[in-house]
C-alpha cells in the first residue's frame, strides 16, 4: 500500500477513534467477544478435549447442532424484537444475564452432571449472544458520523471484536494448559467468562439508553404487541432484504464461505485430537496456536481491506457498484485456489499457513458484507436483517459439521472433504463474479438504498 492510498485509512480511523460514543460501543464489543472467546474454548476442551471423553466428528456435529439449531427456528423472530427493544438495554441485560448463565455453566461443569444439561446451560448463553452480537452490528451506524466511514467502521469494530475473542480464546487456553486439570480448569475457565461478560454489560451504562436505537416511533414497548407482528416484521424484513440485489447476494456468498469455514474447523479439530498430537495437552496447544494464527489473518483483513475495495473501486464506472462485493470475489476465489494446496498435505505447517489465509480470507467477506447490508437496509430493518444473517452462519456451520462428520476418517484426513471445499469457494466467486458483471452492464442501476 502506498503513502497516498493509506493516508485517508489512517485520516478516518483516527476520526472514528475520536467518536466517544464509537468507542464506547468498540469497548461493549471487545469484552463482550473476548468472554466469548473465553466461553467457547471453554466447551470446546470440555467437549472435544476431556481425557474421559472419546471425540469423534460426528460428535462435535452434534454438539453443535444442540447449541445452534434451536435458536436458528427462533433466531429471526428475535430480530423482529430487537428492532423494537431499546439496543443499549439489549446490550447491558444481554450481558449481564449471560454472567449468570455461565456461572451457572461452571456449576453444572464441576458437578459432572447429565450431558444434556450442560448443554442446556451452554445453549441458553449462546441465545444470548445472537441479540448482543446482532445488536452490536445494528447499532453501528448510530456512532458513526458519516456514511463514507462506515467501510473503516466496519473494518475495525467486528474484527477488533474478532480479535478480542481470539486473544480471550488465548487466555483460556493458558489458563486451561496452566491449571490444575480436569473438570476443575474448565470450570475456572467458565468463570474468567462470567466475569468479563458482567464488565461487559456495566460498561453499556456508559451510554445513554437511547442512543443506539431503534427510534422511539419504531419502539413498542408492549412485549404482546410486538409478538403479535413478529409474523408480520419477518415478512417484511425478508421483503426489504430480497428487494435488494447487493445484501441478497452478499448474504448468499457469506454462508456459502460460512460453511467452508465450518468444514475446515471441524477438520481442524480433529488433527490437533488425534493426527498432530500423542497427548490431549499436545493437541490442546496445537489447536490455541492456530487459533492465534486464524486471530492474526483477522487483524490482517481489518488493514487489507478498506485499501482493497478502494483499490477495486477505482477501477469501475462511477456509475455502477463500488468493490465491496468486488473483494468477496477476490476472497473466496482465493480461497478456492490456496486451500487445497496448503491443507492437502496434512501436516501442522501449511495448515497453520492456511489457518492464516482463511482468517484473513473470512473476515475480509465479511466487513464487505457487514457494509453491504448496513448501507442498503433500512435503520428500523437492521436488527432483524442481521438476526437472519446470524441465523444463516449458525445453519451453515452445523451443516458443515454434519457434512464432515460424514466425509471424515477419525484422523481428521480427508482428501475429498478440502476439494469439495475447494471448489464451493470457486462457486461463490463464480456467483458474486456474475452479479457484479450483470451490475456493471444494466444500463441503471437501482438505488438499492432507497426505502420501499
Amino acid at each position: 500500500m502506498c503513502e497516498a492510498d493509506a493516508m485517508p485509512v489512517v485520516r478516518d480511523l483516527r476520526v472514528l477513534l475520536q467518536l466517544r460514543d464509537f468507542r464506547r460501543l468498540l469497548g461493549i464489543r471487545l469484552l463482550s467477544q473476548s468472554a466469548d472467546g473465553v466461553y467457547q474454548v471453554a466447551l470446546a476442551t470440555y467437549v472435544v478435549f476431556s481425557p474421559e471423553k472419546e471425540t469423534s466428528a460426528a460428535a462435535i456435529a452434534s454438539a453443535m447442532a444442540v447449541l445452534l439449531l434451536p435458536y436458528s427456528l427462533l433466531g429471526p423472530f428475535a430480530g423482529v424484537l430487537l428492532d423494537r427493544w431499546r439496543r443499549r438495554q439489549v446490550l447491558l441485560y444481554g450481558n449481564l444475564l449471560r454472567s449468570g448463565l455461565a456461572v451457572g455453566t461452571a456449576v453444572l461443569v464441576l458437578g459432572q452432571v447429565p450431558a444434556w444439561l450442560f448443554y442446556v446451560s451452554a445453549l441458553s448463553v449462546t441465545a444470548v449472544n445472537r441479540f448482543v452480537l446482532a445488536g452490536l452490528s445494528a447499532a453501528l451506524p448510530r456512532v458513526v458520523d458519516s456514511q463514507e466511514r462506515l467501510v473503516m467502521a466496519n473494518s475495525l469494530s467486528p474484527t477488533a471484536g474478532t480479535l478480542a475473542a481470539t486473544a480471550g480464546g488465548s487466555l483460556a487456553f493458558i489458563v486451561r494448559l496452566s491449571g490444575p486439570g480436569g473438570t476443575s480448569s474448565d470450570a475456572l475457565v467458565v468463570l474468567l467468562g462470567a466475569v468479563l461478560y458482567l464488565i461487559a454489560g456495566l460498561t453499556a451504562l456508559l451510554m445513554a439508553p437511547g442512543l443506539l436505537g431503534p427510534d422511539p416511533a419504531a419502539l413498542q414497548p408492549r412485549l404482546s404487541a410486538a409478538l403479535m407482528s413478529t409474523a408480520r416484521g419477518l415478512v417484511a424484513g425478508v421483503r426489504h432484504l430480497l428487494e435488494r440485489r447487493d445484501p441478497t447476494v452478499a448474504l448468499t456468498a457469506m454462508t456459502l464461505m460460512r460453511f467452508c469455514y465450518g468444514a475446515l474447523t471441524v477438520t481442524v479439530l480433529m488433527l490437533c485430537r488425534y493426527a498432530w498430537a500423542d497427548t490431549e495437552s499436545e493437541g490442546l496447544a496445537l489447536l490455541g496456536l492456530a487459533v492465534g494464527v486464524s486471530g492474526a489473518g483477522f487483524f490482517a483483513a481489518a488493514v487489507i481491506t478498506p485499501w482493497a475495495v478502494a483499490r477495486l473501486a477505482a477501477r469501475m464506472p462511477s456509475s455502477q457498484p463500488d468493490g465491496r462485493l468486488s473483494w468477496v470475489m477476490v476472497c473466496a476465489g482465493s480461497a478456492a485456489v490456496l486451500e487445497p494446496g496448503l491443507g492437502l498435505p496434512f501436516e501442522p505447517a501449511p495448515m497453520l499457513i492456511a489457518a492464516f489465509v482463511l482468517g484473513l480470507i473470512t473476515q475480509g467477506a465479511k466487513i464487505a458484507t457487514d457494509t453491504v447490508v448496513q448501507s442498503a437496509i433500512a435503520d428500523d430493518f437492521r436488527g432483524r436483517i442481521f438476526s437472519l444473517y446470524d441465523v444463516l452462519f449458525n445453519v451453515a456451520f452445523v451443516g458443515a459439521a454434519a457434512v464432515a462428520a460424514v466425509i471424515l476418517p477419525p484422523d481428521g484426513r480427508s482428501a475429498a472433504l478440502l476439494i469439495c471445499v475447494a471448489l464451493l469457494y470457486a462457486v461463490t466467486a463464480v456467483l458474486v463474479r456474475f452479479h457484479v458483471k450483470h451490475d456493471r452492464q444494466s444500463p441503471k442501476r437501482v438505488d438499492v438504498s432507497r426505502e420501499t
